[in-house]
């Protein structure tokens, strides 16, 4: 059996931890943070920051995570100037400024595209979208997102960028992550959005943080335009700007309307999320349209894969 043992920092354990979610075992090992069990190997994260994968793929799923482990980036900081998070933080007032804010919906659902959407909010539009109810996504439903949307889409410039489940599955069976697919993502609908608006020049960008600034902008180094101007990131910052509250509505409706389509392509009604009711459907999908199916409608590197197998086995 293989072993891979790899070391990470903080924030890629808790993207690893995220990513696995779908597989994580209850029992955890002494001084284990998590532990997973994939098709492919078994996955144990430990308090001290290492890693290891056991299994017939370990060094392939390592491989993964490995160019966001600490030891690398501990190598790379004598060739790389020094990120200074404070840089990025929020500034006070950020509330009242003119924010083109960015967030993604789709990254925990086997089911479904990753959608990113960027949006351009300034002080004038603030009270038109307060008056429509503009707020995190999160605690709104399906019908009320796709009311919202239809409105403030047509006031607020924005981006949509929808990475759907062929492209998905044929980058992370390259070894790119879930977080630098995000990232370049962000990039690319930030700058979409100022080619929109120009000449006009926000205030900032807010980017809802999935990463740490370092690890952020490391995902876009190599692209020939990177957004970093002014550029801030926060948790939950769909609480902190009304521009990443807008971005998010946009970017569930438009992942609801491509789910829908999803749903019928596959003939029956798909479910949100990662839960053992999504192996069962996937299971069925299986049975009545074989396996060739999935690559289409579904990220399928999660583990409701083979939890589907075995239900069909």
């Amino acid at each position: 059996m293989s072993t891979k043992v790899i070391k990470v920092t903080q924030e890629t354990m808790n993207q690893m931890q995220a990513h696995y979610k779908a597989s994580l075992l209850e029992k955890v090992p002494p001084g284990g943070v998590f532990a997973a069990k994939l098709s492919s190997c078994m996955v144990t994260a430990y308090k001290s920051g290492k890693v290891m994968f056991q299994g017939g793929q370990a060094d392939k799923e390592a491989s993964v995570w490995e160019s966001q482990s600490s030891e690398v980036q501990s190598k790379a900081k004598s060739t790389q100037p020094k990120v200074r998070t404070d840089q990025y933080s929020v500034p006070k007032g950020i509330e009242n400024m003119a924010i083109i804010g960015s967030d993604e919906v789709g990254t925990g659902d086997y089911f479904g595209p990753i959608t990113v959407v960027a949006a351009y909010v300034k002080p004038s539009h603030m009270p038109l979208l307060k008056e429509l109810g503009v707020k995190d996504s999160k605690g709104l439903k399906d019908d009320q997102i796709i009311k919202i949307a239809r409105d403030i889409r047509q006031v607020i410039p924005h981006s949509i960028l929808i990475l759907h489940n062929e492209k998905y599955n044929n980058l992370q069976a390259k070894g790119m992550t879930q977080g630098k697919m995000k990232a370049l993502l962000h990039n690319k609908a930030l700058a979409h959005v100022l080619d929109k608006i120009e000449p006009e020049q926000p205030d900032g960008i807010l980017i809802d943080q999935f990463a740490e600034p370092g690890v952020y902008f490391n995902h876009v180094k190599n692209e020939k335009r990177i957004i970093k101007e002014r550029v801030y990131f926060s948790t939950k910052a769909e609480g902190v700007h009304l521009a990443v509250a807008a971005a998010s509505i946009i970017a569930r409706y438009v992942f609801v309307t491509e789910f829908d389509k999803l749903s019928e392509k596959a003939g029956m009604t798909l479910q949100k999320g990662a839960g053992a009711g999504v192996d069962k459907i996937a299971a069925q999908l299986i049975k009545t349209k074989g396996e060739g199916i999935l690559p289409e409608i579904a990220k399928v590197h999660f583990a409701n894969t083979e939890k589907a197998r075995k239900l069909v086995r």
